[in-house]
Formats: C-alpha cells, structure tokens, sequence
C-alpha cells in the first residue's frame, strides 16, 4: 500500500489529503472471464449434484473402449497375454493420467479373467502408480493372490530403447491385445506395426494429433483426443467423472454457440457498414 501526502495552499488555508493505491488486484476489462468461469464451474457442479442423486446421463458410444471387453476375452480364450504400453510421457502429462485411469479399468477385466497383463513403463514414477492402480483393480475383484507387480516393471527412458524393448515383447510373448493409451511421438507406427504384424487386436488413443494417422491405419480401434479423457468416465461411471464430462460438453456446447453468434454479427457489420452489433462482440473481447 503506497501513501500519498499532498499539499495545496488554497486562499492563505493548507488543505492536507491522503490518498491510497492498491495494487492491480483485479482487472476490470476481464470481467467478463470471470462470468464465464463462474457459470461454467456452476454448470460442473450441477451435474455432478445430479449424477451423485442418480440421474443418467446419455455418453454416446466409444467403439475402442466397447471392444475392451472383447478384447480381454479373446485374450483369455487364446490363453495369451494382453500388453498395456501407457505412453511414453511422465505424470504431468494429462495423457498419462488418462491411460492410468484406463489401466485400472483392463485390470479388473483381466483379474476377472484371470489374464496375463503386462505393462512396461519408460518412467519410475508412473511405473509405481500403475502398480498400485493394477494392485488395488485385483483387490476390487477379489483375486489379490493373481496380482503379480512383476509384470509391470521399467524398461528405460530412452526413447528408441524402449521401443526396441516393447517390439521384442511383442515378438516373444505374442499378446492377443496390445494398449497403446497416452502420450505417443516417433515410436508410434513402429509400436502399431510390430504389434499389427504378430496378429494382435490393438486398441490406440492418444491426444497427440500428428500421431492419430499412423493409430488409424495399424490398430483396429482408436480413441480421438478427447475420448482419451472421457475414457474413464465412460468405462467407470463415477457420478464425479460423468457429471464433469457432462458439465465439460454443454459448456463447449455455449461456446460454440457464442462464436457462431460472433461471425455472424461480424458479419452483419460488415456487410451492412454498420456498427449496430458491435456491442455483442465487445462483450466478449479479453
């Protein structure tokens, strides 16, 4: 707080003001961000409320994660076992929090199966998460004496070393099914390829977009983006994950309605050479 003394003579009279500058603590021109996070986060919460109460909410069908159970299955009829890469990113990736959510969801089906699930991690710390993930996905169903930690285990962190390390597992072990789940760069197509060539059924999701054509044209299934995300809520059901998933989508749905309604009256005023409807759009300027 910073105090300013100011003096004036004014008619043989000294008049004495203080006055008081506080810090840019909020920024008016961005009021209206902070309407949108309020309505927003209050769009979240609400679905969350009802999910909780037991409302359903309809989440249209996911191909790739419909087949997991599939997939599992043939696994378990060829008596071969399922590899789960889960990217090659660290715990602050959004993606590798995604396919650890997903892995929780292949282990309970592979403990009810009693399949073989095999998971080499690039990092440590991933490594030891997914352990307690998988661990905890036994305990849940009931077999904690078919958890075998040894078969998620470090690899390496180097890049092309790992994938040397993962292509040979895929050669020896032969898997009925390949993951491919999270943060995916060059090794990509030489993961899909060894994996389409031993004949497996390799199921693919990442948000890595330059990576999406080679999932496409070497797995049977893949997760776009942001089903990577909603991947857990689809496959758990949790009222938390499902009402945040609903909130997310009808909040886009108000986005994409007010960028619509933006060109449209962008439009308008230039064409008609007017500026009737530029306080629509300064409403929205940052």
């Amino acid at each position: 707080m910073i105090y300013n003394l100011i003096s004036s003579m004014q008619n043989q009279f000294c008049f004495i003001s203080l006055s008081f500058n506080f810090p840019d603590w909020y920024e008016v021109q961005k009021t209206n961000v902070l309407i949108f996070l309020v309505i927003f986060s209050a769009m979240i919460l609400y679905f969350i409320y009802h999910a909780r109460k037991g409302r359903s909410f309809f989440v249209r069908k996911i191909s790739g994660l419909e087949a997991v159970e599939e997939a599992v299955g043939r696994a378990t009829e060829m008596g071969k076992p399922i590899l789960y890469v889960p990217g090659l990113s660290t715990l602050d990736d959004v993606a590798t929090i995604a396919a650890i959510n997903i892995l929780g969801k292949v282990a309970e089906k592979t403990a009810e199966y009693d399949t073989k699930l095999i998971v080499p991690c690039r990092d440590p710390l991933v490594m030891t998460i997914q352990q307690e993930v998988v661990k905890n996905a036994y305990i849940n169903k009931g077999r904690p004496d078919a958890f075998r930690p040894d078969n998620i285990f470090f690899v390496t962190d180097s890049q092309f070393g790992y994938v040397a390390a993962v292509s040979g597992i895929m050669v020896r072990e032969k898997p009925a099914t390949n993951f491919y789940m999270g943060m995916f760069w060059a090794e990509s197509l030489l993961l899909a390829e060894t994996g389409a060539a031993t004949g497996a059924i390799q199921i693919a999701g990442t948000d890595a977009v330059a990576q999406l054509p080679f999932f496409f044209v070497a797995c049977d299934y893949t997760l776009i983006g942001e089903e990577l995300y909603a991947a857990s809520a689809y496959l758990s059901r949790e009222p938390l994950l499902l009402g945040s998933l609903k909130g997310q989508d009808y909040s886009k749905f108000i986005l994409m309605l007010i960028i619509i309604a933006g060109v449209v009256c962008a439009t308008l005023n230039a064409t008609m050479q007017t500026d009737i409807f530029c306080w629509f759009i300064n409403l929205f300027k940052i």
